[in-house]
């Protein structure tokens, strides 16, 4: 299968969210290759969304990616302890982006299990953006990482339909009326979506 090219990311945010839904992440690194079916993704539409880093045109070193041409990665560190994965979308000079939240492993699970320490067979191995990082071995490394490049050992590959229902994001109470908005889409049959799976739920496909 071929990565996905720089057109899937250059759509609306809430585009490209829906359609993360069921693709495939894939990092080729040192100690093997692991590889997830994307389960969950929250979309984050900078400057006007309060819920955004890029929000009133917020640009940083932090940021900086966004702004730039899509299908780039945007990793940030939170809580001084998780990384987070995000696909930079849209256009340059909109600082558009995905969180991409959980994974469904498919390949290198027991390489994911120890990296997290945990048991391969545990539906908490990826269910979470801090958790899929550990996983996958995203770090800071992987900023600005061109997931279009042939030579980027991090990218996304076509995958199999899925069903997408969404919900609102995660976490965002802070940012008043978005915090209400339908920008989370999942997949409800997967044991792999983080435990909010059932707020808010609309089916869309």
């Amino acid at each position: 299968m071929k990565r996905l090219p720089r057109s899937f990311y250059a759509r609306p945010v809430l585009e490209v969210a829906r359609d993360a839904i069921g693709k495939l992440l894939v990092h080729e690194t040192p100690e093997g290759r692991v590889s997830g079916r994307i389960v969950e993704a929250e979309a984050y539409s900078g400057p006007e969304d309060r819920a955004a880093h890029s929000y009133g045109g917020r640009r940083t070193a932090r940021t900086e990616v966004m702004f730039g041409p899509p299908g780039h990665a945007y990793v940030f560190f939170v809580y001084g302890m998780h990384w987070n994965f995000n696909l930079v979308t849209t256009a340059a000079g909109l600082p558009h982006a995905v969180l991409i939240r959980a994974v469904e492993p498919l390949e290198g699970i027991e390489l994911m299990a120890e990296r997290r320490g945990i048991a391969a067979a545990r539906r908490e191995l990826t269910n979470g953006p801090g958790k899929l990082c550990r996983a996958f071995a995203i770090d800071r490394a992987a900023y600005g990482r061109d997931l279009t490049s042939p030579e980027s050992p991090l990218y996304l590959l076509d995958g199999p339909a899925s069903k997408v229902a969404r919900s609102p994001r995660i976490g965002v109470d802070y940012a008043g009326p978005w915090a209400a908005r339908l920008y989370r889409f999942y997949d409800p049959d997967s044991r792999y979506v983080s435990p909010f799976r059932r707020a808010g739920v609309a089916r869309v496909k």
